[in-house]
């Protein structure tokens, strides 16, 4: 099929995208590059499309299709949308591709090379010639620019080597509904087909694909939950911010629907849209039941101290579950499995068969919390928390939203004003930071490693504004002050009394007298939510002007997070991902290896660029690590800014 036939056919709706492809992603060399190979003659390969008459084949942009049957593009979205955008002018009606990826593409007809516009590069116009216009006018328009130039026999040649790309025959391969053997559904050997050709990107997931089908019958389901991410996100939730999030929220749906984890429930079940609908509105009402209650009796207020969004599916069950009333004790002891599958990680890693036990447990058991408790204490063993536990460094550990909780819940008192942390106080001077009890440069200077300084146990939680005055200061000299001005402050942080560990000639054993203080608050406060006597006065006030997170630990000033804030609006700018603040690189078995100060653990354009990461003083070793795992690392804003002009943009030059 000709270039011009396959453009046609998507003017009038004829070939669209399925549901289930991912957005455009190319950049501006990518672009370059196609047009180049095109210009040259070289091969770049067919297109791959699917003819159907199914009804599951709901394309992008579309209420449904008509027709006896549809086309719906598989392999060469990139090639066809950038294509479409040069020849055109303008996206096609399918895409959400960001237009400055394939509009302003220029030819130089001496050196034969494309660009995108640069004002300062392209001050000869009678080299530079816009493809667009061309392919839109023809090349009468530009005849005049040379035609005294004796090399114009050549010139006109290479614009019509341009031109002549629209006539260009490309081989369109096939899929068509009997392709599915054995009475298999179509949509899924479609869909492996894709996951085949498409070797450049993220596979599709099974959540991808129960998504597609869902579609099928209801296509505002996407752009539904898409909405749901976006509000939770403007409350400080950052779901929008998890890799696998419609997974995750179809996830909850389906163990609503369902009480399974496995997506071929869904589609066992003959479920109509408004079941669909209906499943959606209940998960969303549990949602924000659970986020609420942890915020309120646990002063869990934001994503980095919530524990994995996994363990919701089984939480949104058990609230579902017919006739499931919590009491105020049988509550609190939820909380209490809550916590422990949080400490002990039970929802990290591969949690299919995780969720499908917890949610078996919970529809086989009247007593469906008990049960659970005991199903953690059988997988785990003992649910006591050691000191041993809080030996673990960094933001990182399991154990440090325990930190904050207990630091939420326990009456915790900011050591400059003798105030409660918990009590929601207004502005910045208020914000809730993570302070050093004994400073990092001190500590560095008599030669601690990284991981000592920063230690769980020398971390406390303070007002801001308590955070920049005590600054450098050590222990032995601010503690007394604190202590005098308001008595009882240092317990309330689990400070050791002793004042000879305030020293930091004893800062190991200043460490190992808190680590005790901390796990037996912690088991103190976890035997009072599974007997059911915590007090409510000691639940937290919510006040969402408090800013409750800490910043990263890796990130050592106010200048460095500056410099980071401004990468992110920088990228955000260029319509691309702001990067993960404080991304925390672990192993499979979610052993904390470094704290990344900002990060795309799925490359700037997923699926096509590698990991990349910005680390602005940090140490050789964290680089390192980053570097081994496959991250490209870059030590500034303007190296990263170059990167992404010259490599992800393809702007030659500053813009």
């Amino acid at each position: 099929m000709k270039l011009d036939a396959i453009l046609f056919q998507i003017d009038e709706g004829l070939i669209v995208l399925p549901t289930f492809q991912r957005s455009y992603v190319w950049n501006r060399e990518q672009v370059r590059s196609l047009m180049r190979s095109l210009y040259r003659n070289y091969p770049v390969g067919n297109f791959l499309v699917w003819e159907t008459k199914s009804d599951t084949a709901i394309a992008k942009g579309t209420t449904g299709l008509d027709g006896p049957a549809h086309t719906l593009l598989l392999d060469g979205q990139q090639r066809i949308t950038s294509l479409y955008g040069i020849i055109r002018g303008e996206k096609p009606k399918f895409s959400d591709a960001d237009e400055r990826s394939f509009l302003n593409l220029y030819f130089d007809v001496l050196e034969q090379e494309f660009e995108f516009y640069s004002k300062s590069k392209m001050t000869n116009k009678h080299r530079w010639i816009p493809v667009t216009e061309l392919m839109q006018k023809g090349i009468g328009k530009f005849f005049p620019l040379f035609a005294e130039d004796p090399n114009q026999a050549d010139y006109v040649n290479r614009l019509l080597a341009i031109l002549s790309i629209r006539d260009r025959d490309f081989h369109v391969e096939t899929v068509r509904d009997n392709i599915a053997p054995n009475n298999e559904k179509v949509i899924d050997v479609v869909v492996d087909i894709f996951n085949e050709v498409n070797s450049g990107g993220r596979k599709l997931s099974k959540g991808d694909l129960a998504l597609a089908k869902i579609s099928a019958y209801w296509p505002e389901a996407r752009e539904t939950m898409q909405e749901y991410f976006d509000k939770w996100q403007s409350e400080g939730y950052r779901i929008n911010d998890y890799q696998y999030k419609f997974d995750w929220l179809l996830r909850c749906v389906n163990a609503v629907l369902t009480g399974h984890s496995d997506f071929a429930e869904l589609d066992r079940h003959d479920f109509t849209a408004s079941d669909i609908q209906d499943g959606l509105k209940r998960a969303k009402k549990h949602i924000y039941s659970a986020l609420g209650l942890f915020e309120w009796r646990l002063g869990l207020d934001h994503r980095e101290v919530l524990g994995s969004p996994n363990a919701l599916p089984a939480v949104i069950r058990l609230f579902d579950k017919p006739n499931s009333t919590l009491d105020e004790k049988e509550r609190d002891r939820f909380l209490y499995w809550y916590v422990h599958a949080m400490l002990w990680g039970r929802y990290s890693g591969t949690v299919e068969s995780v969720i499908r036990q917890d949610l078996m447990t919970i529809d086989e058991n009247e007593e469906a919390v008990d049960a659970l408790i005991e199903r953690l204490k059988q997988d785990r063993g003992s649910l006591r928390v050691t000191p041993q536990n809080f030996a673990d460094w960094s933001r990182g550990s399991r154990f440090y939203p325990l930190l904050y909780m207990l630091t939420r819940v326990s009456g915790t008192r900011d050591l400059g004003v003798g105030i409660g942390l918990k009590d929601g106080m207004k502005g910045d001077d208020f914000q809730l930071q993570l302070h050093h009890i004994f400073p990092k440069a001190h500590l560095y200077k008599l030669g601690y490693a990284r991981k000592d300084v920063n230690a769980l146990a020398n971390f406390t939680i303070l007002f801001r504004k308590t955070n920049y005055q005590l600054s450098d200061s050590l222990p032995e000299i601010y503690f007394p002050d604190c202590e005098g001005n308001y008595p009882g402050v240092l317990k309330s942080h689990w400070i050791p009394e002793n004042n000879n560990l305030w020293k930091i000639e004893n800062y190991q054993e200043f460490l190992a007298a808190r680590r005790e203080l901390l796990a037996n608050a912690a088991n103190d406060f976890l035997d009072q939510l599974y007997q059911g006597d915590m007090p409510f006065a000691d639940a937290p006030e919510v006040n969402r002007d408090q800013t409750s997170r800490p910043r990263p630990i890796s990130i050592a000033s106010d200048e460095e997070e500056a410099a980071l804030r401004e990468a992110m609006d920088w990228m955000e700018n260029k319509s691309l991902p702001r990067g993960e603040y404080g991304f925390e690189l672990v192993t499979a078995s979610g052993e904390l290896l470094a704290t990344l100060d900002l990060a795309w653990p799925r490359g700037i354009q997923e699926g096509y660029s590698r990991q990349a990461a910005l680390l602005i003083n940090e140490s050789e070793e964290t680089r390192n690590i980053a570097e081994d795992y496959d991250y490209k690392c870059f030590t500034s804003l303007a190296g990263l800014q170059l990167y992404v002009r010259d490599e992800i943009l393809g702007e030659r030059e500053p813009v």
